[in-house]
Order: C-alpha cells, then sequence, then structure tokens
C-alpha cells in the first residue's frame, strides 16, 4: 500500500502524488472499499481509485538510477517509423503502448513517431493528427515521471535526455 505524500504512476494518468488514503462517502459507486485520493501533478482534477484495483495499474515512480539507466539505453534502442493499414489500427496500436506503461516502449513509440515526422518533413508534409496526439501522451507519461524521478522541471526533461545521450554518444565515438 502507498502512503500519503509518495509519488506513483496511475495508468496512463501518469505521475500523481497520494493525498490521502480513506473511505469514500455513503451511497458512493466505491462504497465498503479504501481508496486512495490521488493528485495528478500535471493536470487538474482528483482521482478517487480503489487501493485493490484490478483495472488501471499503479506502481511506484521508478528512481534516479532507474532513470538515468532507462536514459543510457535510448541510443542503442532500435525502431522505425510505424506503419498501419488504417488509422484505427495505428490508434489501436498506439493505445495499447500507452496503456502497457512500459516506459522503453513508450521512448519506442515517440522515436517511431519522430521518425515518421522527419520522413513527413522531408516530403515538406505535416505529421498525422493521430501520431501528434500520442507522442504528446507519451511525453507527458515519460516525461512526467523522468520530471519526478530526477527531481527536475518538466520542462527540462528533453534537454536533460538530449544531454545524457549526446555525452554518452561522444564516448562512444
Amino acid at each position: 500500500m502507498f502512503q500519503p505524500g509518495e509519488l506513483v504512476v496511475y495508468g496512463a494518468t501518469g505521475v500523481c502524488r497520494v493525498e490521502s488514503i480513506q473511505q469514500p462517502e455513503p451511497h458512493s459507486a466505491l462504497q465498503g472499499k479504501t481508496c486512495y485520493l490521488l493528485k495528478p501533478l500535471y493536470q487538474d482534477g482528483v482521482i478517487y481509485t480503489p487501493v485493490e484495483n484490478a483495472k488501471v495499474p499503479i506502481r511506484p515512480v521508478m528512481t534516479r538510477e532507474e532513470a538515468d539507466a532507462l536514459i543510457g539505453q535510448i541510443p542503442t534502442m532500435q525502431t522505425e517509423a510505424c506503419r498501419a493499414p488504417t488509422i484505427q489500427a495505428l490508434t489501436q496500436h498506439y493505445q495499447a503502448v500507452i496503456r502497457s506503461g512500459d516506459r522503453r516502449d513508450l521512448i519506442r513509440l515517440m522515436m517511431s513517431i519522430y521518425a515518421k515526422q522527419k520522413q513527413a518533413e522531408a516530403q515538406k508534409r505535416r505529421l498525422g493528427m493521430v501520431d501528434e496526439r500520442y507522442m504528446k501522451q507519451a511525453e507527458r507519461l515519460l516525461y512526467g515521471e523522468l520530471a519526478a524521478a530526477l527531481n527536475i522541471p518538466f520542462d527540462q526533461v528533453q534537454a536533460y535526455i538530449a544531454r545524457l545521450v549526446e555525452e554518452q554518444t561522444s564516448l562512444q565515438t
């Protein structure tokens, strides 16, 4: 059980602070269940979720060491632009990656969409709306967790990653 004040990753919402553990109001749909009151760090609102929730995964935020190790793996990750026969198939693929919460898969998804963006720019075209939407969602989830783990502002995560990847790449050459 997580304790008040702890940071957790709650499904596709991202990083939340556990504000309290409480019993919901009488006549609530969650009556009789112990619930977390979660406050998302990077969006408005609060979330009540049962402590025993099988539908939406909840896990601790990665440690600083795990974050640096994950960033260190980026140069070795292989990916290519994801193509699907229909927009619906592409959306389902992206949703599955987002729902999985796997950090490495989020990075691969972002790298894949970035490759598509570069290809589109080379052809003087724009990236598709589905790609843009899921890129933003993947960035929000991954950068949010990295910001919490590294204790840096959300808007500095991308530069932090770029600097570490650049340092690692220059050491290898």
